[in-house]
């Protein structure tokens, strides 16, 4: 996508568009840890449910879900439903839905249920994509939600959004997608950990499955508007100074409050 002017200074306005992208990006944050612990109790034991076999393929299931879904999702938004079933409200019930089935069954179902709710996932960054002026169905945007799978999680010390894109190009080549995909895999495999422990029990898995499953796409929905957003602004703006108010930002959220 054509850069507007690389140079042009961020004006006071922009800025604190890009603050409200980090402190969004810190709220989302908040939102998943809390669902993560109704819905799932104590995290930490439920990874215990997961046998060692089971984590060593977890980001193997990662990789093969995401490329799944990289041609699925672009297919999938074509016909005369898509402005129905693009939208977030049913996507995120479209997530629900499937989460609760996946989890019915336990591990075995959660697993094959993987594929499903990792394309919902794409679907809804693909919309949010377009409504920042970006054409899902192309391969540069459908490269750059990928991305948003790298944003990772709250499980653990996580930026979120890389801000190194911004202003950057990307290749389009089939090797371009591969690697790109090979690069996100292990942080989307951190999320997916967690999802897969909630489910691991039989039948409470249905209610785990269902709600992790809406909180995950809510944070990655999230994670989209930041993403997107800085894109946006490094259309317009000089892309080192958005990044650098998004992580000034970010940094300030972080402090402690004086008294």
């Amino acid at each position: 996508m054509k850069v507007i002017n690389p140079e042009n200074p961020l004006s006071e306005e922009a800025r604190e568009v890009v603050r409200a992208l980090a402190r969004r990006q810190r709220n989302a944050n908040g939102i998943l840890m809390s669902a993560m612990n109704y819905v799932g109790g104590q995290v930490e034991d439920g990874l215990k449910l997961l046998p060692a076999p089971v984590r060593a393929q977890i980001e193997r299931a990662a990789k093969s879900a995401l490329e799944k879904s990289y041609s699925v999702a672009a297919k999938s938004r074509q016909g005369p439903l898509q402005n129905v079933v693009a939208t977030e409200r049913m996507n995120r019930l479209l997530g629900t839905l499937t989460g609760a089935l996946g989890g019915a069954g336990g591990l075995p179902t959660a697993l094959a249920e993987l594929p499903v709710a990792t394309t919902v996932i794409f679907r809804s960054i693909q919309s949010v994509a377009e409504t920042y002026g970006e054409d899902p169905s192309t391969e540069e945007t459908r490269m750059e939600c990928l991305r948003v799978f790298g944003a990772g999680g709250p499980m653990g010390e996580d930026d979120g959004i890389d801000t190194t894109f911004i202003g950057a190009r990307i290749g389009l080549s089939g090797a371009a997608v591969h690697g790109l995909i090979a690069k996100v895999a292990p942080r989307f495999a951190t999320v997916l950990t967690q999802k897969l422990a909630s489910q691991a029990v039989p039948i409470l898995g249905a209610a785990a499955g269902a709600g992790t499953n809406y909180a995950f796409i809510g944070y990655y929905t999230e994670m989209a508007h930041v993403h997107f957003g800085l894109r946006a602004a490094g259309r317009t703006y000089d892309a080192e100074q958005v990044a650098d108010a998004f992580h000034e930002e970010l940094a300030r959220l972080k402090s402690p409050v004086v008294a």
